[in-house]
């Protein structure tokens, strides 16, 4: 480890020490760019911390190069006017047969061989199949432009935002039809390469990847969930995830196990209460989980610093 390493994981041991000392993790609200205002009652409760929003990448990158932050600076404004939060998340897949949110070039010039390729299967979803689209990080071009983005938000928001995270790390390709290059080691390399270009150029702010599962993998039996929790515990960055969903077996057998390994390791861990977790149903209740049992999951099994909430979640919905 470097002497720069050291001083930045010093950095952000001590940014994040309320959050390892802290009883119950904090509370955030999860939402989509523009809705601030909508939700202000919610945004403005003691108990919420701040707000995490999604921006997609052709959001972003209107054209190439030309980069539009001018939505991530209103909603900054508006929530430092109310003291609260700001964490971004950077979108680079999608979850709908029409969202195709990549910048024109990239979906257009040869180079990206398309830009983005079709996802089957939403985990936790169960939405048909051809329902979304994955960006091809595995392609080397395309991994650079989408680095350059996060170099451009680093240099404009850097130690003004909480953090940044990068999105989850499960997709579900046909791989047998695939034409682009996409491998799983490329595509594990890739997402690796991605974290470690935010981090170095995210010095203040945290930099949080979302993990669930990884292609081709089960049981850590390809080592990328070792490998990447053991890689984010050595180089001082955040993990987390779309769903907490306590003790449901398809994560028992890949992130969660891990997760419960380094609790108290990593300087953050932020997870997140999505539309689709909120239909899950507690096998002995038969009903779907309760606030106080996501909580005390994420506490005391997950190690959760902040849970970012759905609005949809039905203890914020007398806001």
């Amino acid at each position: 480890m470097t002497m720069t390493t050291r001083i930045l994981g010093l950095g952000i041991v001590l940014l994040g020490l309320h959050f390892l000392m802290g009883q119950t993790p904090q509370n955030y609200i999860y939402t989509s760019s523009g809705d601030l205002h909508n939700i202000e009652k919610m945004i403005v409760r003691k108990d919420i911390g701040g707000v995490q929003i999604v921006y997609n990448w052709r959001a972003l990158e209107t054209s190439k190069d030309v980069y539009d932050f001018s939505g991530i600076e209103k909603d900054l404004a508006y929530l430092t006017s109310l003291d609260r939060k700001l964490f971004i998340q950077l979108q680079d897949r999608f979850f709908e047969p029409q969202a195709r949110y990549v910048p024109d070039y990239i979906l257009n010039e040869k180079v990206y061989t398309g830009g983005l390729v079709a996802q089957y299967d939403n985990p936790g979803e169960n939405k048909p199949v051809g329902s979304g689209w994955v960006t091809q990080q595995w392609n080397p071009a395309v991994r650079e432009r989408y680095q350059k983005l996060i170099e451009a938000l680093a240099k404009k928001f850097d130690g003004k935002i909480q953090g940044i995270n990068l999105p989850e790390t499960a997709i579900d390709i046909d791989m047998k039809k695939d034409k682009t290059g996409f491998s799983c080691d490329t595509y594990f390399q890739a997402e690796l390469d991605n974290l470690k270009f935010a981090r170095n150029a995210f010095k203040q702010s945290y930099v949080l990847q979302y993990v669930n599962f990884f292609p081709c993998e089960w049981e850590n039996d390809h080592q990328y969930m070792s490998r990447l929790f053991d890689f984010a515990d050595k180089n001082n960055i955040g993990l987390g995830g779309p769903d907490i969903v306590p003790n449901k077996n398809a994560q028992m057998k890949n992130s969660y196990p891990f997760f419960h390994q380094y609790k108290g390791k990593l300087p953050l861990v932020a997870m997140a209460v999505q539309e689709p977790t909120l239909t899950y149903k507690n096998p002995k209740t038969k009903k779907p989980f309760t606030k106080e049992e996501f909580v005390s999951y994420a506490q005391d099994f997950l190690g959760v610093h902040i849970i970012f909430w759905s609005v949809e979640s039905p203890w914020l919905k007398g806001s």
